[in-house]
């Protein structure tokens, strides 16, 4: 028998809700660092500051910090895409979840409540038309490390796709980037399939968005 159960959003779960996506989002800063420092362009340009500094300067020393400030300035740029994309959805949708999500037709957002806690979130909106008509994108799931791997997150996919096929849509869609490849191999047991290249802005790197046809 399973410790959670899931339910729909409410206004006292807003701070916990907040947190959860704040922290599940910042949590791909390392995964993007790391491929930063892997992308040719990155390397070639790292390469480029070192040689003009061991030129101009001869020191090991300066050599030495002018790495330490590169890979610093990476990081700061990889964690500075995260946190502003938190800022820009804690400005829109995020801003009153009941309002947006909860008192429209075809949107959706549910918590998974275990002993009292909120644990995890997903929400459901209508896609862009550009994807398709009758599609029902998944969006803002976010799960506690600590209760991860317990079939929360399969749970909340499967609330959504009951949602849509509920609404009347022929699909559930949604969208990701490369950092995030436990929540991919999650979408793809659960029966999603890759189609056309996500719109994530600012990311360093995307994957295809994913779609689940409802039979």
């Amino acid at each position: 028998m399973s410790d959670y159960h899931i339910r729909l959003y409410k206004d006292s779960d807003f701070v916990v809700v907040k947190e959860l996506f704040a922290s599940g989002i910042l949590e791909h800063t390392g995964t993007s660092f790391s491929y930063a420092i892997s992308v040719p362009r990155n390397i070639l340009s790292m390469l480029v500051m070192v040689l003009v500094s061991h030129w101009i300067s001869g020191s090991v020393v300066m050599l030495v910090l002018v790495v330490v400030t590169a890979l610093r300035i990476l990081w700061l740029c990889s964690r500075h895409i995260y946190s502003s994309y938190i800022e820009r959805c804690l400005a829109d949708d995020m801003v009153n979840v009941e309002e947006y999500y909860l008192r429209r037709g075809g949107y959706c957002f549910w918590v998974a409540e275990s002993g009292g806690e909120v644990v995890s979130a997903v929400a459901a909106v209508p896609a862009p038309v550009s994807i398709g008509d009758k599609h029902t994108e998944l969006k803002r799931l976010t799960i506690a490390k600590e209760f991860r791997r317990r079939g929360i997150g399969k749970v909340l996919c499967q609330t959504v796709i009951d949602f849509a096929r509920q609404s009347g849509c022929v699909a559930v869609v949604l969208r990701t980037s490369m950092p995030q490849g436990d929540a991919v191999k999650l979408y793809e047991r659960m029966g999603f399939q890759p189609f056309g290249p996500s719109t994530l802005p600012n990311y360093m790197d995307t994957l295809p968005g994913f779609i689940f046809c409802l039979g």
